[in-house]
């Protein structure tokens, strides 16, 4: 049985790898960490784990590679799309994959370096400055200012009640611009959703103005 830790400050996220590698019955999810301290924690409670990390949350490389070793433990990045892949081995990682990740793929680089290897995505290098994502940027024009600011909520984890509370309207509203983001989105759920805002362009989604 291999133990995994995951660490990742967003939840829709974390959530959804968690629920991809709960379905392996050779992976037992051990810990879910918001922040690097409750994972170096976790990672010095749990001996022999395989660390499963969003880069967002910033580690201190010596720190955490110390910790790593003698703990037994090997880590895994989960990058952002615009970070190269070859910079995060060398630090010292045993596996990147990036935030647009298949169930599959994600799945087979845990097992991968859980057996002694190391994986790399097919993309090692991807772009430092990467040209303006066309598909993104299209989509998210479609969208109405409240269905960008929807999207960047549900990116953070909120639920429709906590989102209804900040735009300060009803849940039933929340539902009616969730179905309509997914129709323009082409998804169908809010994980789906998430993984496709990862896909084009991040950041972007969290304040760009869009058209009404």
């Amino acid at each position: 049985m291999n133990k995994v830790i995951l660490a990742d400050s967003q939840a829709i996220f974390r959530a959804g790898t968690a629920k991809v590698l709960a379905m392996d019955e050779d992976m037992r999810i051990i810990a879910q960490c918001t922040d690097l301290d409750r994972m170096m924690h976790a990672i010095s409670t749990f001996p022999g784990s395989i660390v499963v990390l969003a880069a967002s949350l910033r580690p201190d490389m010596a720190r955490l590679r110390s910790l790593l070793e003698t703990s037994g433990s090997r880590g895994i990045v989960i990058a952002e799309n615009n970070e190269s892949a070859s910079a995060f081995m060398q630090q010292g990682f045993r596996g990147v994959v990036f935030r647009n990740v298949t169930g599959p793929s994600l799945v087979e680089c845990v097992r991968r370096v859980a057996a002694g290897d190391t994986w790399t995505p097919p993309q090692l290098m991807m772009p430092e400055s990467p040209e303006e994502d066309l598909v993104g940027a299209r989509v998210r024009d479609r969208l109405t200012p409240k269905e960008m600011r929807i999207v960047a909520l549900i990116v953070q984890g909120c639920k429709n009640r906590e989102i209804a509370l900040r735009l300060k309207t009803t849940e039933q509203v929340i539902k009616n611009h969730l179905r309509s983001t997914f129709d323009k989105l082409g998804v169908w759920t809010r994980l789906e959703l998430a993984m496709y805002v990862a896909s084009h362009g991040g950041r972007d989604w969290a304040g760009r103005p869009s058209h009404p």
